[in-house]
């Protein structure tokens, strides 16, 4: 196994084990463990339980940017709320239904890390962009400076409608049902009708 699949092997199983068993579980001995792996291997590869944060948000970020390239929706021409709204609602069903373990450990770090504000700000910024979110509302019409607010708005709604699918009111609501999309797709529609309105 190469280096860089180890390394990826690792901070795979470090989500894991944060969503699973949360942050005090994590330790490289764990990860040895649950790996299989000889004793002092991931530490090898990360050095302290910073470092291995580091690369768990990078993870969380690269995937985030990867699954809104091939869900593509960056907006294109004129914009209807309510295709936006059901496009967008897809992603997050998809997001919740995949990528479980990965928000889970993300909101866990959230929290622990408000007092390291250099990756506290990465991993807040590493499940949606702020600058996509302004293009959207941009291509609505919205005019400058008010697409800021509505960026910033609109990706607290996203922030709070995955948390609530995890461990909110909605956590019994499972992903991957017609249901689980229309929650989102009813929700993002009343956002973006509103802006526009």
């Amino acid at each position: 196994m190469c280096t860089t699949d180890r390394r990826t092997l690792i901070v795979d199983a470090a989500i894991d084990q944060i969503a699973r068993q949360g942050l005090r579980a994590l330790t490289h001995r764990a990860l040895d463990t649950a790996l299989e792996l000889p004793a002092g291997s991931a530490s090898y590869y990360f050095r302290t339980k910073r470092a291995l944060i580091e690369a768990i948000v990078d993870r969380i970020t690269t995937r985030s940017r990867d699954d809104f390239t091939a869900a593509q929706l960056a907006p294109t021409g004129p914009i209807d709320p309510d295709a936006t709204a059901a496009g967008i609602a897809v992603w997050l069903d998809h997001l919740v239904a995949e990528r479980r373990n990965q928000l889970i450990a993300r909101h866990t770090l959230i929290l622990d890390l408000l007092s390291d504000p250099e990756l506290h700000t990465r991993l807040a910024r590493s499940l949606f962009s702020a600058e996509r979110a302004r293009e959207l509302f941009h291509a609505m019409g919205i005019p400058d400076p008010a697409t800021a607010a509505a960026a910033a708005d609109f990706i607290a709604l996203l922030e709070g409608a995955v948390f609530d699918r995890l461990a909110g009111n909605r956590a019994e609501l499972t992903p991957g049902t017609p249901e689980s999309v229309r929650q989102f797709a009813t929700l993002l529609t009343i956002y973006l009708r509103g802006v526009i309105a």
